[in-house]
């Protein structure tokens, strides 16, 4: 019997503390709006793989974004996600 290979998960990493070039700024949604689920909610950092000095600085630029309205609260506010009628 051959014997199954068992699955081993990567290893999460910081994209912020490993590219230090990489700007966490509320200016940048392009980049913020990978942290955030389309229904408006932060992604928690166990999920993320950022690590906890990197994850409070990244929810308050994500709510400093939301604020100056550079990123949406809600999917019901986005342009790209449009209500059904009937």
């Amino acid at each position: 019997m051959a014997f199954k290979k068992r699955f081993t998960p990567r290893k999460k990493f910081c994209r912020f503390c490993a590219d230090k070039k990489l700007p966490l700024d509320y200016k940048r949604p392009d980049i913020l709006r990978d942290f955030i689920t389309e229904r408006g909610k932060i992604i928690a950092r166990r999920i993320t793989g950022t690590c906890a000095k990197c994850q409070r600085k990244l929810t308050r630029e994500i709510k400093r974004s939301r604020q100056m309205s550079l990123l949406y609260y809600t999917t019901v506010h986005a342009t790209y996600v449009r209500k059904r009628t009937i």
